[in-house]
């Protein structure tokens, strides 16, 4: 055997994705690039990710579940769950106790939640508290624009969406950092610890009520105009779920448009695939499930998160009219947990293994285990799940690649993997490579997403 033979047949030589991409695929990459696009630009809350999800499902002819009816083979659903997450299924043609294919993604992310009591006044400023979501780098969110979205929900029962900072003609919302002159004590502190984190307060107003003269002349112009546009009492914030976003959209990145860069890609970049792929599903051989579930990354925790029992109550209810139990439809059922991981970042190379790392433009990253140090936290999938993929992306010619999160005891992290496993589901961690995660403006490259939803197509096939 000639040397450039043993070297294609033995070898696994990573492989840039553009030199394997066709002509073709490259158009059909960016039609999908773009439709992605307008998806993140709609979707900057979990609560607005569910009102895309239905927007895009019902116009391919999904309807709400409804309990009281009987669902047949080629039958397209959602169940939303309480407006934060949703669950889509298309009835497959055998019966739930051949099991599920189930992609699972998260679409919270990192932001400024605002406290209950927000607003606030002091040096003639009037200013919101914030309380940080997930895990943030603090330093990230001073001098960006900001602007605001969530619920309101008055005592009555009404509710208010509010946006404000999206328009050209809104206001935008922003947190000051210390001027380099007097910066130089803060300089000295640890990166983590030179802002803290009762100082993410967004500035709001600067104008006093005119013509008073008591107390809180700042914060209640503030209210005043908020009460005048809005209708809202300082009590409504009591039970709102108000957050400080980015208030930039997606754009491009690059001379060669390569790149895409947006808040919330971690974890809507494979939210986004997952969806995108069962909407193009007509009847698939396993019933196919796609979940856009809340809270990950505060653990999962609450009836929304992964950890709660809908998920396991909507799959309840289908394996029941079908005479399955749910424990048997789980030990036959696969799942993709779809999320982000690590992109090899040359400016900061000494936190990845080489060896042993996702890059951008190389196609979907299989991550056979999070976790932290010896892989705590993680579900580790098994060999046999791994060839499975292997075997499905490669007849369906998706490009991937496998790769961990950094170097051991670097760091970490945790996806829904653990908690779908613990259901007694085989699951496998797999989705896009993200440079600057969790930061307020995350990059991905184009390919990957794209692949991310020929994979999940693939996997929908099994």
């Amino acid at each position: 055997m000639e040397q450039k033979e043993l070297r294609k047949k033995l070898l696994a030589e990573p492989k840039n994705g553009y030199d394997r991409l066709t002509k073709q695929d490259a158009e059909q990459m960016e039609a999908y690039c773009k439709d992605y696009m307008r998806f993140l630009d709609a979707s900057k809350t979990e609560r607005e990710c569910v009102v895309s999800a239905i927007k895009l499902a019902e116009a391919k002819g999904f309807a709400a579940f409804d309990e009281q009816k009987h669902y047949h083979s080629g039958d397209k659903i959602y169940y939303n769950d309480r407006e934060k997450g949703i669950i889509l299924a298309v009835i497959g043609s055998e019966s739930l106790a051949s099991g599920a294919v189930i992609a699972g993604a998260h679409t919270d992310a990192p932001r400024l939640d605002l406290k209950p009591t927000p607003l606030y006044e002091d040096g003639e400023f009037a200013q919101f508290k914030t309380h940080y979501y997930g895990g943030i780098r603090k330093y990230q969110w001073l001098n960006v624009p900001l602007c605001l979205h969530g619920t309101i929900v008055r005592k009555d029962g009404t509710k208010l969406f509010l946006t404000i900072g999206d328009k050209p003609e809104d206001p935008q919302f922003i947190i000051n950092d210390l001027l380099p002159h007097l910066g130089r004590e803060q300089g000295k502190k640890p990166l983590n610890e030179a802002i803290i984190a009762e100082n993410l307060n967004l500035l709001v107003g600067g104008r006093p009520l005119a013509e008073d003269d008591g107390k809180n002349r700042f914060k209640l112009e503030v209210l005043r105009l908020l009460n005048e546009q809005y209708g809202i009492t300082e009590d409504d914030f009591i039970s709102a779920e108000l957050q400080a976003v980015p208030a930039m959209n997606a754009r491009e990145i690059g001379v060669d448009r390569s790149f895409i860069a947006a808040y919330g890609q971690d974890d809507r970049v494979c939210a986004y695939a997952e969806l995108a792929a069962l909407l193009s599903l007509d009847t698939p051989r396993r019933t196919a499930v796609c979940i856009f579930s809340d809270k990950e990354e505060i653990g999962s925790e609450g009836v929304t998160g992964m950890q709660s029992a809908c998920f396991d109550r909507f799959m309840g209810k289908l394996c029941k009219q079908q005479g399955v139990s749910l424990e048997d439809c789980y030990a036959h059922s696969f799942c993709l947990s779809a999320d982000v991981t690590a992109a090899f970042d040359p400016n900061f190379a000494e936190v990845f293994d080489t060896h042993s790392c996702a890059r951008c433009n190389h196609g979907i990253g299989l991550v056979k285990y999070t976790g932290a140090a010896g892989k705590s936290g993680a579900s580790d999938a098994s060999a046999e799940v791994v060839a499975m993929v292997r075997k499905a992306f490669d007849e369906k010619g998706v490009l991937w690649q496998i790769g961990e999160m950094g170097k051991a005891d670097a760091g970490g992290g945790g996806t829904i993997a653990k908690f779908m496993a613990r259901r007694n589901i085989d699951t496998i961690d797999a989705g896009v490579p993200v440079l600057g995660m969790h930061s307020p403006y995350e990059t991905t490259a184009k390919l990957d997403g794209y692949m991310t939803y020929l994979g999940v197509r693939a996997l929908f096939a099994l």
